[in-house]
């Protein structure tokens, strides 16, 4: 099979190959982290951790695939919102892969726009 021959990044970086310079990409991501607040600030404190574990510990299994649970998903997501943060029934057990596809494809990450559902719900 052919490799793609290389592009060249706008800004004078390094041929490359795929979709996105990598240095450009990796400056995006260092700008975006900067504007974003730390996990502490979104709400996942001390408190979290600790109700977290025991949700999991209560819910072992990933409601996905089958696997550990490793992850609490927010069904809803919370977008700061501490009320639907911390409601239980918005809560379910998922393993880390499950997890991070499952907010690729639906929580409007990588600049997708999320899912919004009747009542006002988005992201399920």
């Amino acid at each position: 099979m052919p490799y793609a021959a290389p592009r060249h990044c706008p800004r004078g970086h390094a041929p490359f190959t795929g979709p996105r310079c990598p240095e450009c990409a990796k400056r995006a991501k260092a700008e975006a982290d900067k504007r974003r607040p730390s996990a502490r600030e979104r709400g996942y404190t001390k408190d979290w951790e600790r109700e977290s574990k025991a949700f999991l510990a209560a819910h072992p299994v990933c409601i996905a695939c089958g696997s550990p649970a490793t992850v609490v998903d927010h069904l809803i997501p919370h977008r700061g919102n501490q009320k639907l943060f911390w409601m239980r029934e918005n809560w379910r057990p998922m393993c880390k892969p499950c997890h991070d596809r499952k907010t690729a494809q639906r929580d409007g990450a990588f600049k997708r726009q999320p899912r919004s559902y009747p009542g006002g719900g988005v992201g399920r």
